[in-house]
């Protein structure tokens, strides 16, 4: 599923988007002020993702002005942020044979929007503020079709490729470098409070309308086939396919 490898330095990639962000500007007119508002004219990629993120989730009674407010507050109270936004965009560039720059991620791909704020709202829901977190929830599940509990636990270089449908459950934990397609559900079990939701290790791969159900654990590298079901843990290393899924190949 790995398009190839692909190495950078992370200081490098805003410097590029902005270089991306002016060849756009002169070969594409009608983007012109897309790219100077959103890019050319933000000092750095958290005040840029500010800015569009802010504007795709504002609403009538929460604008944008006021999103933004909150986002750059968000920002610089957590400089780690860049990091993880940075991360997630070379993840699209190694994975995704659509993702030919950085900036069409940046700016176009929606998994991207999706991941970068529930970031924001998984930080307001560790502050306290889990009415915002989850009014961020609100407004990305329906401006982006991506479902993540605030209080879900994602770690950095995941990607979501075109992320329609994916839902993430309020225990779920995904660790480093993870791939998800469309229509993954890390989903629950039970009815009932507590750990319920899956754990998904460090470089699994989880194909398109996958759904793994329970507190259970998809181990390191490991790859669950497009539409299987997963109810069982999956050991580090290997395939799993079907409903109920078994393995069905070891590395």
């Amino acid at each position: 599923m790995t398009k190839h490898a692909y190495s950078v330095s992370l200081p490098t990639i805003w410097p590029g988007v902005r270089a991306e962000a002016q060849f756009i500007k002169t070969k594409e007119p009608t983007l012109a002020t897309f790219v100077q508002n959103n890019i050319l004219l933000e000092e750095n990629i958290l005040s840029s993702l500010s800015r569009i993120l802010s504007n795709k989730l504002a609403s009538t009674e929460v604008p944008s002005k006021s999103l933004h407010g909150v986002f750059m507050t968000v920002y610089q109270a957590a400089p780690r942020l860049e990091e993880s936004a940075q991360r997630d965009l070379v993840s699209a560039m190694q994975n995704d044979p659509a993702a030919h720059d950085f900036i069409t991620p940046f700016l176009f791909f929606k998994g991207y929007h999706a991941l970068q704020a529930y970031r924001l709202a998984h930080y307001l829901w560790q502050q306290g503020r889990q009415h915002f977190a989850v009014h961020l929830q609100n407004r990305i599940s329906e401006q982006f079709g991506v479902d993540i509990h605030p209080a879900a636990v994602i770690g950095h270089g995941v990607m979501m490729d075109h992320a329609t449908g994916i839902v993430i459950g309020e225990t779920a934990v995904v660790e480093n470098d993870v791939l998800l397609w469309h229509g993954v559900t890390l989903g629950s079990k039970s009815l009932t409070g507590g750990d319920r939701h899956p754990k998904i290790r460090k470089g699994a791969q989880l194909g398109a309308g996958s759904s793994i159900l329970g507190a259970i654990e998809v181990g390191a590298d490991a790859r669950v086939a497009a539409g299987s079901v997963v109810l069982d843990d999956v050991p580090a290393g290997v395939t799993v396919a079907g409903i109920p899924a078994k393995i069905v190949s070891k590395t």
